[in-house]
């Protein structure tokens, strides 16, 4: 029978520091909760809010799985691999931090905040060489249907790359409209984060930036009360 574990959106972590509003469903800086340290290896989803002609100052990473979602307005990274590129709404990317990297991620509008997910996935393999991709995904690929957005590298599935079996699906559920996913191994869990609207899964209502993470299922639904905007997150266990 599944197992599922419900993270109610102001149960999250809250830190404003004036140019950055965030919250946080796992520990993150900080704030430390020991029930909320990840699911499987979703070691992070933050729900930042960076304000205009602010940012993230150069700084590093290494051995994760760096996943960049842009709800609204645009963020512009640098590396010290000589990357410089925008993030716009609609865009995915993808940073594998491997052996080690530093970057910066800015709002170039100095007078229009950005609004975006930021997600760590443990990777299934260290000391990669870094990459980067991204890429932009038409809204009407996801209307009543989940839209494939990262799978593993190694694997010959759509969506942009990570070294981790795992895969990152968002989906446009209409109210009334319902849809089925099923797990691609028995490891798996789903981590269902409502952006916007109002679903149900396995019973439970979940409303905006709530959450609901799923385990021992084979598959489970997702049916829209309202018209809702979902990410899901299938990642392994155990790790």
């Amino acid at each position: 029978m599944a197992q599922t574990v419900f993270h109610p959106a102001n149960e999250r972590g809250h830190a404003d520091h004036g140019w950055l509003n965030a919250y946080h469903s796992f520990s993150f800086a900080g704030w430390y909760d020991p029930s909320k340290i990840h699911f499987g290896a979703l070691r992070v989803l933050n729900d930042d809010t960076v304000a205009g002609g602010k940012g993230f100052g150069m700084h590093p990473h290494d051995n994760m799985e760096i996943i960049t979602i842009i709800l609204d307005g645009a963020l512009e990274h640098k590396d010290n691999m000589g990357h410089a590129e925008q993030i716009a709404a609609g865009e995915v990317q993808v940073m594998s931090a491997g052996t080690g990297v530093y970057h910066s991620e800015y709002n170039p509008d100095k007078n229009k905040p950005v609004s975006l997910f930021q997600t760590w996935i443990f990777p299934s393999k260290r000391s990669v060489q870094p990459r980067y991709d991204q890429r932009a995904f038409d809204p009407a690929d996801r209307q009543n249907k989940l839209q494939l957005l990262v799978s593993p590298i190694d694997n010959e599935d759509e969506g942009l790359k990570m070294h981790q079996q795992a895969w990152i699906y968002r989906t446009s559920l209409q109210a009334g409209n319902s849809l089925s996913h099923t797990l691609h191994t028995s490891g798996h869990g789903a981590y269902v984060f409502v952006v916007s609207g109002n679903a149900t899964v396995e019973g439970q209502r979940l409303g905006r930036r709530d959450a609901l993470g799923i385990t021992d299922a084979g598959s489970f639904d997702i049916e829209a009360t309202t018209d809702a905007d979902i990410l899901v997150f299938e990642v392994p266990m155990h790790m």
